[in-house]
C-alpha cells in the first residue's frame, strides 16, 4: 500500500482502532497504547512505539501512516521571540510563534492555511486561505513550539494562543478537537485556563461556544467600536455587527461566566482619539470584559501607521478612568515578521512550494 492510500492513524478513534486490532488477533487495550504514544508522548514514528511488539508496528506500518508536521526554519528575533516555519503532509506551509516573557512562554498558533477575512491591516489577510488544519496539525504545532521553548529558554510553554494564522471559528470542529487533544489527560494535560482563542468575531459560532460550554478564554479582535469604522478594516463586520456580536457575547457569557477580552489595535488617526475610547467603553459595558491595547505593527503596503505612544497612554488612562480593565502590549518579533498581523509565509520553504 502507498503512502497516499494510507489512513492517517491519527484520525481514527479508539474503537476503530481496537477494531482493526481485534481483525488482526490482538488485544483491544493495544489501542490505548497506541492513543497514549500518539497524543501523550507525541509520536511521529511507529517505530518510537517500544511497547508494542516489532510485528505489530510493522503491521500498522503497513496499514496506517502518522502525518505529523514538519518543522523547517526557524529564526529568532532580538527580543527574543522565535517564529518557526511548519508545513504539513501535501506541501502547505504555515507560521507559529515563540513568544517568551520571565514569567511565560505562548505559542502563537495557526488554525487555517491563509485566511478568507482579508481585513486591512493583517499581512496573513492578504494571502489565500487554502484549508483548514486538522485537529493534529493545530496539535502539532504545539508540541514544535514546546520543543523549541524547552531548547531555547529549558523551560516548557504556560500558555498557547490561537491568534496565528487563519479564524479559528471557521475552522470550529477541527479547533475544538485540538483544545482537546492538547488539555486531556490522556493528550499534553494543559489547562484550558492557559489557552486563548482569538477570533475576527462571528456571532453564531461564538454561540456555539457559549452551548459547547468551553473553558478556555476568548479573545475578539474588535480594533473598532463602531460600524463604519469596523467595517472599513474588518469586512466580517458587515455580516456581524457590534449588535449581533454583543448579543452573541451576552449570550457567551451567561452560559459560561467566562469574560472576554477585546483586543483593540491602535492605529495612527484612526481610532486612537478619545471619542474613539468613549464608543470603545460603551462596548465593554456591554459585556464582562476587559481590553488589551495593541500596538500596530506596519505591513508592507503602508497603508496604516502606528499611533504616537503619548496618544496610545492617554487613550488607556481614559478608559482605566472609566473602569475598563486596559492593559498595552508592546509588540514582540517585529524584526522577523513574527508580531500580531504579521505572519504572511515570507520564508524560502512557502516561496519553494
Amino acid at each position: 500500500m502507498n503512502e497516499q492510500e494510507k489512513i492517517d492513524i491519527r484520525t481514527l478513534s479508539t474503537e476503530s482502532l481496537q477494531k482493526s486490532f481485534e481483525e488482526w488477533g490482538e488485544k483491544p487495550f493495544r489501542a490505548k497504547q497506541v492513543q497514549e504514544w500518539l497524543w501523550k508522548k507525541s509520536a511521529s514514528d511507529f517505530s518510537e512505539m517500544t511497547n508494542l511488539s516489532i510485528g505489530l508496528r510493522e503491521k500498522l506500518e503497513d496499514k496506517f501512516v502518522i502525518r505529523a508536521m514538519k518543522v523547517g526554519e526557524t529564526q529568532i528575533s532580538d527580543d527574543g521571540t522565535v517564529k518557526c516555519v511548519m508545513s504539513t503532509y501535501d506541501r502547505k506551509v504555515i507560521e507559529s510563534v515563540l513568544i517568551p516573557t520571565s514569567a511565560r512562554k505562548t505559542a502563537c498558533i495557526s488554525s487555517q492555511v491563509g485566511c478568507s477575512l482579508s481585513c486591512a491591516f493583517c499581512a496573513t489577510g492578504k494571502l489565500k486561505r487554502l484549508r483548514d488544519l486538522d485537529y493534529s496539525e493545530i496539535y502539532d504545532q504545539v508540541v514544535a513550539v514546546n520543543q523549541l521553548s524547552l531548547d531555547t529558554y529549558k523551560t516548557p510553554l504556560t500558555n498557547i494562543v490561537y491568534m496565528g494564522m487563519g479564524e479559528p471559528l471557521m475552522n470550529y470542529k477541527n479547533m475544538i478537537e485540538s483544545v482537546d487533544k492538547i488539555t486531556s489527560d490522556k493528550g499534553l494535560g494543559m489547562s484550558a485556563k492557559r489557552i486563548t482563542v482569538s477570533t475576527a468575531g462571528i456571532a453564531k459560532q461564538i454561540k456555539r461556544l457559549g452551548d459547547d460550554g468551553v473553558k478556555f478564554n476568548l479573545a475578539i479582535s474588535l480594533h473598532a467600536a463602531n460600524d463604519k469604522k469596523r467595517s472599513e478594516i474588518m469586512p466580517i463586520n458587515k455580516s456581524n455587527t457590534l449588535d449581533s456580536l454583543s448579543e452573541a457575547l451576552s449570550y457567551y457569557f451567561e452560559k459560561t461566566k467566562n469574560r472576554v477580552t477585546f483586543e483593540y489595535i491602535i492605529f495612527k488617526d484612526f481610532n486612537d482619539s478619545i471619542q474613539d475610547a468613549d464608543e470603545l467603553i460603551a462596548f465593554c459595558r456591554k459585556v464582562p470584559s476587559k481590553v488589551n491595547i495593541i500596538e500596530y505593527n506596519p505591513i508592507d503596503d503602508g497603508k496604516f501607521q502606528k499611533a504616537d505612544e503619548k496618544k496610545v497612554d492617554r487613550f488607556a488612562a481614559h478608559l482605566e478612568k472609566k473602569g475598563i480593565i486596559a492593559k498595552i502590549r508592546r509588540s514582540r518579533g517585529k524584526d522577523i515578521d513574527a508580531a500580531c498581523g504579521q505572519l504572511a509565509n515570507k520564508n524560502k520553504l512557502a516561496k519553494e512550494v
